[in-house]
């Protein structure tokens, strides 16, 4: 994708696409689902911020930051997704969200975890100064009865100002 992506912060209007995103088919493969009564309760709690990706007029992207709250400036992103894969869309999109947290969510350290098996978005995160800081055996179960290892990555606020 060419278009210049932009983030803001997201509304109670943008629920439907964050769901689509993160139910496309085959994403439950790579990307956790919430039900639409936890995204509501979440996008209205102090704790938690919604960023939508946008090109082109397009929501193409969405992410979830938790523990905005948390006194030792750990911030979590819960969730991370694009609508189309392979595009450049979710490092560009990541790329916005990394900085946002820095420059406006207080982060000193910035971190999260995703499924073993996705070494495409561990690359991303390397790429963006996230380091590997450990596994989380059998941590999640998927809906299927799977349970999988989530990989924890986090870049802080000193290795992101040199990278900038």
């Amino acid at each position: 994708m060419d278009a210049k992506i932009t983030m803001r912060p997201a509304v109670a209007a943008d629920l439907p696409a964050v769901m689509a995103i993160e139910r496309a088919p085959g994403f439950e493969r790579w990307v956790g689902r919430s039900s639409a009564d936890e995204h509501r309760a979440m996008m209205v709690d102090v704790n938690y911020l919604y960023l939508v990706g946008e090109a082109e007029g397009e929501r193409v992207a969405f992410a979830i930051l938790r523990d905005l709250g948390e006194p030792h400036g750990n911030r979590y992103i819960k969730r991370v997704a694009v609508a189309r894969p392979d595009q450049g869309v979710g490092g560009a999109f990541l790329e916005l969200v990394v900085a946002w947290a820095f420059e406006h969510a207080g982060a000193h350290r910035l971190w999260l975890d995703c499924f073993a098996h996705n070494a495409r978005a561990q690359r991303v995160y390397e790429k963006l100064g996230f380091s590997r800081d450990g596994v989380l055996r059998e941590a999640y179960l998927g809906a299927d009865g799977v349970r999988r290892d989530l990989i924890l990555m986090a870049v802080t606020r000193p290795q992101w100002a040199a990278r900038r």
